[in-house]
């Protein structure tokens, strides 16, 4: 029996974001790989969501490791344990691949190898987030050939406001911010708001975001095996 990949996240805060993840859900369960349920809302909702699942399932969080708090504090709390034949993966993190298609959409968006560049992430729980956020930074810089500095919304310095004001400082007149999240929200609008020269899309529509997920699911199926 081909467990069932149940997505979560939290998509309590806006609607636009709600249809975000379920387009991502059905792009997933349009492969044909695995059965797919959603698991998006508060976190009684999505507790509830996993429990009506019947069968072995694997948790998989539709978000990218320091790109969503919210998320990350509901799937923190929840307890699989009670919850039968259950695994979870962890958040997508410094996939080269993924890595690769943000350098590509930073170039797209006109950056060039003289404008400053922020990795703009939403902020972390624990010091495994924020490690990947790290080496995100360090992949895209060595991608792009030129220093990326990590920026915040939430939770940990340097905020996104300060990177982006320190590059100026240092002479950068144009600055590009790479958006270290999966879908759009209202979070979003704040990097919107940014006196930016380029800011990226959300990483989500990409057929390489689907790719990494069902990479994750074949690789906790042996687990629940």
């Amino acid at each position: 029996m081909v467990p069932t990949m149940v997505l979560v996240a939290d998509d309590s805060r806006d609607a636009h974001r709600r249809d975000a993840l379920c387009g991502l859900a059905e792009a997933v369960a349009e492969r044909g790989e695995a059965p797919v349920a959603p698991a998006f809302g508060s976190p009684d909702e999505v507790a509830s969501a996993i429990a009506s699942v019947q069968g072995p399932k694997v948790v998989v969080p539709a978000y990218v490791a320091g790109g969503d708090v919210a998320s990350a504090n509901l799937l923190s709390r929840l307890d699989l344990s009670s919850m039968g034949d259950a695994c979870r993966t962890t958040p997508l993190g410094a996939v080269p691949s993924i890595v690769a298609d943000l350098a590509g959409r930073l170039t797209e968006s006109g950056w060039s190898t003289d404008d400053g560049v922020v990795l703009a992430a939403d902020g972390t729980t624990g010091s495994d987030e924020r490690q990947v956020v790290t080496d995100v930074a360090r992949m895209l810089s060595r991608r792009l050939g030129a220093p990326v500095q990590v920026g915040y919304l939430r939770t940990w310095a340097p905020s996104v406001f300060d990177a982006v004001d320190r590059l100026r400082r240092d002479g950068r007149e144009r600055v590009a911010v790479a958006a270290w999240r999966l879908v759009d929200g209202p979070d979003f609008d704040l990097l919107r708001g940014l006196d930016v020269t380029a800011l990226t899309a959300p990483l989500w529509p990409s057929e390489l975001v689907v790719d990494t997920l069902l990479a994750q699911h074949r690789a906790a199926k042996g687990r629940l095996a």
